[in-house]
């Protein structure tokens, strides 16, 4: 089709042509029918052949229509306005507009494809048309500006022909220099050809008045029209705008001489008029286009340099690339070192892409098409899709193949390397980016090849590490489960080669199970096998398994086993341990809480009621400390036994510390779960026989259950508060939570918060109560008594307070405190008598047992500057009966050194006679429990006396306690008891109280004989 327009259109400018010459008469039409068609052709060809840049070939269809139109204007001067060659006329003005046109229309051309590069060529075509400008000056111009008979504005126009003529021989050069020659060029070239010498001759005519249309000058017009039209309507007019490797042409011998002569053709003139002797009109002009041509040659010579330069720095970057490249071991460090290169071979900031793309047939498009010639321009919308997501918006893209033209293994083409940048900048770095590939080329060959050597020597390692690795490796038969390959650790694992054995066989699973589980496998995720031995022993086996049924090397399901028997039965003891007593084998403290969650949830929905047992043994420390610890180990297996045992299957047991227990229980009611609590406490209440020893097993419980607590929290909490009131209640006992419990330890826990507060701030405060002789009424000491003024409950007495201080510690620092204060009480007594009373303190056990006590006593009458003699601390019983050398070893210093002990609350305790007799003593005080029923109870007085009795044999002196009434006094006078203190003497007092209570004592005192 596009043959037969070139046809059509050729024929018809022959056609024309003829008719123009053989029908003067119809030149106008014929004429017009010519230049305007040609213009139209070249419309036609753009709309058809729809080029990259349009707007150069309208420039050229304007060009064309303004010159017919002057040819037509002429025409109609000539033929209707009775003109005889008219000059100037309008016609003169479109033929000249008409070279701005053809200019900017060819040399937009030449910048469309090729981004505006080699200016070398532009200023070489500049200097051949300055030089050629010289000759039409001194042969068209000159004459045209020295002849007297024109105006000035027909020299003007005279002198505008050539001036176009020769923009017009710039442009053509300029076109033939920055285009590859194709046979649009060449069209181009030959209707600028014509339309030059037609112009020149046309000037000749004009000069010489004798022009006319309808010569042979009109010829090379028509071949303009012609010839322009065609290269519009050939298909290669589409390169002309089409993006364009330019590559830099050597400049031969023949070129340097050329351009040489034009440059030196002005200053030949000049040396040739001055050796002639002749002078011409024309010197200054000769002088300026010599001038002229030296500028131009200067500014080539700059242009020389800067490339260079420019040279200079693109190697510099080359270089570094390819340094980055030579120790490159990655595709991707390859990537790395071509984006630094164009980075640098771009000019500073100009945004762009890299992208590299390897020939291992994921994209084939992009190299279907590709040669090894070079570099190319390509749209980047014309590149496979998953290429130019990647190159971003850019229009055009730099494509360089990375070929190795000697590779021995495959396609010489290892890849391309794409740029994607502006195209003037793609035009700057199109011969660098080459270099660039080929080096990147080697690059990647070098990674390739090393890799491949790698991969065989990895072969090559993991076909040893198989051999000897002690996991197994099991290839199967791709439609059954026979192995077909095993590894040799399979014979040490399994005790047999599995080669050729129906794995089912050994799983004792059916084939069809098996097959099951295979095509079920979710990727690499283990799973634990149980492997039969030919012995009949299994194996726990740790399998992984890959399907390479399409993998021509293997064919077949591939299994991993790694023999996890030992770490599968250490897995399960080590979890058995994290929630089990490993001494008992009873659940713990963890476990248990667990079930009780999961119990809980369970009766929500059943309705069961869910009880939880907390069994503390009564006597275990005394067993321990007797027997050891060993023994006790044994004492609580033996009653953990008797404990599960008691309870059902269902039922938890639990250890949760020490010599505590647990019981998680579901029943239908709560009654149901005390008679379980009450059938624990007989069972443990039955001595055990350990080693021929019978021992004590005895155990308070406490009880919780979610009839009292339905949302099932706190049980265990609950239950250790219950077992505290069954402490309480006497050993052997069991008590069910209560939640009024909970509100006696939230004021306890307060309580010991306030008091630690008050022993911080001194809050305590100090009273004494008077000791008596019961016969003289004289004060012989006093008793010191801690009191504590609660802001909230007022005054305190110690039976509210010291228990809580004996818990939490607080004992220590308030018992120091107590005997500091007492002291120093009993030193002011010394002030007002030589004979003063002696001070007794109460002293509890926890505090006798604090390291540095015997120290810190002495050190307090050191300081109060009391004498020993007058302090007397009071121990219990309780204290007396721990065999403990230290305790016995403290009281025979304290007694060395002057300090009286008294026992508190004889006979109230484990009161033994033997430890009076070796424990080293100075008084006992009886209990008002005694003393307040004497005179009521004749039992009663003979115990008493029998006491005060035994005191007298063994040296003591003794104090009652509690003496409220005369007859309770008269009575221990008579028994022999010395002194006695209580509310018929005086209650406690102050230190001021007890100071004035002194007074009348010692006036009483010295009065009596």
């Amino acid at each position: 089709m596009r043959d037969r327009v070139m046809l059509a259109y050729a024929v018809g400018m022959v056609v024309l042509g003829g008719a123009f010459y053989a029908l003067p008469s119809a030149h106008v039409v014929i004429w017009s029918l010519i230049g305007y068609g040609a213009a139209a052709a070249v419309v036609f060809g753009v709309w058809r052949n729809r080029p990259r840049r349009r707007a150069p070939w309208l420039w050229l269809a304007l060009a064309l229509t303004t010159f017919c139109s002057g040819d037509l204007a002429y025409e109609l001067l000539v033929r209707f306005g009775g003109q005889e060659n008219p000059f100037p006329s309008i016609s003169d003005f479109l033929y000249l507009v008409t070279f701005v046109f053809l200019a900017i229309g060819v040399l937009g051309l030449t910048r469309s494809g090729s981004g505006g590069q080699n200016r070398s060529a532009a200023l070489d075509a500049m200097i051949v048309t300055v030089a050629l400008g010289l000759l039409a000056w001194l042969y068209l111009i000159g004459p045209r500006l020295t002849d007297p008979d024109l105006t000035t504005l027909q020299r003007l126009i005279s002198i505008g022909y050539p001036l176009g003529d020769l923009v017009l021989l710039l442009v053509g050069v300029r076109l033939v220099t920055a285009i590859r020659p194709n046979m649009s060029v060449l069209l181009l070239l030959v209707g600028m050809g014509g339309t030059l010498v037609a112009d020149v001759l046309y000037g000749l005519a004009q000069i010489e008045g004798d022009w006319s249309t309808g010569g042979p000058v009109d010829l090379g017009w028509i071949v303009f029209y012609a010839s322009w039209g065609a290269a519009a309507l050939h298909p290669s007019m589409v390169e002309l705008t089409e993006p364009r490797i330019v590559r830099p042409r050597q400049m031969g011998i023949r070129h340097q001489i050329w351009l040489s002569l034009l440059v030196l053709a002005p200053l030949l003139l000049l040396l040739a008029e001055t050796v002639s002797g002749q002078s011409s009109e024309y010197d200054v002009v000769i002088v300026v286009f010599l001038g002229a041509t030296l500028v131009l040659a200067l500014v080539r010579l700059f242009g020389v340099i800067n490339s260079y330069r420019r040279n200079l720095m693109r190697g510099r970057g080359i270089r570094e690339a390819n340094g980055v490249l030579l120790s490159a071991t990655s595709i991707a460090e390859v990537e790395s070192a071509i984006g630094l290169a164009a980075a640098q071979l771009l000019p500073p900031g100009a945004p762009h892409r890299v992208h590299v793309v390897m020939n291992d047939g994921r994209v084939p498009d992009l190299f279907a098409r590709q040669t090894t010639d070079g570099a190319r321009l390509a749209y980047t919308r014309t590149l496979p899709p998953e290429v130019a997501d990647r190159l971003g918006g850019f229009e055009i893209t730099l494509i360089c193949p990375m070929v190795l033209p000697e590779r021995f293994s495959g396609d010489p083409t290892i890849g391309v390397l794409l740029v994607a940048a502006d195209e003037v900048a793609l035009g700057q770095i199109q011969i660098p980016m080459e270099l660039v590939a080929g080096q990147a080329g080697l690059a990647m060959e070098r990674i390739m090849l090393g890799a491949e050597v790698a991969r065989r020597a990895s072969e090559e390692y993991f076909r040893t590490l198989v051999q000897n690795t002690t996991d197994v490796i099991l290839i199967l038969e791709p439609d059954g489960d026979r192995v077909r390959y095993a590894s040799p650790s399979a014979l040490s694992v399994f005790g047999t080669d599995l080669a050729g054995v129906r794995l089912s066989e050994r799983l004792e699973v059916s084939s069809e199970e098996l097959a099951r589980k295979l095509a079920d496998w979710d990727g690499d995720v283990p799973a634990d096998w149980s492997v039969r031995r030919p012995d009949g022993s299994a194996v726990q086996v740790e399998v992984t398994c890959r399907d390479l049924r399409d993998d021509p090397t293997v064919g077949g399901p591939v299994l991993t086993m790694r023999d996890v028997t030992d770490q599968r039965r250490l897995q399960a003891e080590l979890t058995f341990l994290a929630f089990h007593d490993p001494l008992t084998g009873l659940a713990n403290r963890v476990l248990l809480n667990d079930r009780i969650q999961v119990a809980v949830a369970m009766a929500q929905d059943s309705g069961e009621v869910v009880g939880v047992l907390f069994v503390d043994l009564d006597d275990f420390k005394v067993v321990n400390d007797t027997f050891g610890h060993e023994y006790g180990d044994r004492l609580l297996l033996e009653v953990s036994k008797r404990l599960t045992t008691t309870l059902r299957p269902q039922d938890t047991a639990a250890r949760i510390g020490g010599d505590e227990f647990a019981a998680l229980i579901g029943a239908p009611t709560a009654e149901a779960i005390d008679q379980v609590a009450e059938r624990i406490v007989e069972v443990l209440g039955v001595p055990f026989t350990i080693e021929e020893r019978v021992v004590s097993g005895r155990a308070s419980i406490g009880v919780a259950t979610t009839a009292d607590n339905p949302d099932g929290q706190d049980l265990l909490r609950e239950a250790d508060l219950a077992l505290y009131v069954a402490k309480n209640a006497g050993k052997g006992q069991w008590r069910r939570y209560d939640p009024s419990l909970h509100t006696a330890m939230v004021r306890r826990l307060e309580l010991r918060a306030a008091l630690d507060e008050a022993v911080a701030a001194g809050a305590l405060t100090l009273e004494f109560q008077p000791i008596v002789g019961l016969r003289s009424g004289v004060t012989a000491g006093f008793e010191a008594l801690v009191r504590w003024e609660h802001p909230e409950h007022g005054r305190l007495l110690p039976d509210h307070f010291i228990e809580v201080a004996e818990e939490s510690g607080l004992i220590v620092p308030m018992g120091i405190w107590v005997l500091r204060q007492a002291l120093a009480a009993a030193a002011t007594w010394q002030e007002v008598t030589r004979d003063a009373p002696y001070v007794s303190i109460n002293v509890s056990a926890h505090q006798f047992r604090t390291p540095g006590f015997v120290r810190d006593v002495r050190q307090a009458l050191t300081d109060a500057g009391v004498p020993a003699d007058r302090l007397m601390l009071e121990i219990t019983e309780s204290l007396l009966l721990r065999d403990d050398d230290e305790i016995w070893d403290d009281l025979v210093e304290l007694r060395r050194a002057g300090v009286r002990v008294a026992i508190d609350d004889f006979g109230t305790g484990y009161s033994s006679l033997s430890y009076l007799r070796h424990v080293p003593l100075d008084a006992l005080k009886i209990d008002r429990l005694f003393t307040s029923t004497i005179t009521s109870s004749g039992q009663q007085a003979v115990l008493v006396d029998g006491i005060i009795r035994l005191a007298s044999t063994l040296g003591l002196e003794v104090i009652a306690e509690g003496i409220e009434r005369p007859s309770e006094r008269d009575l221990l006078a008579r028994f022999g008891c010395r002194y006695g203190q209580g509310f018929l003497y005086s209650p406690p007092l102050s230190a001021a109280d007890a100071l004035e209570w002194l007074a009348p004592s010692l006036a009483d005192a010295a009065s009596s004989p």
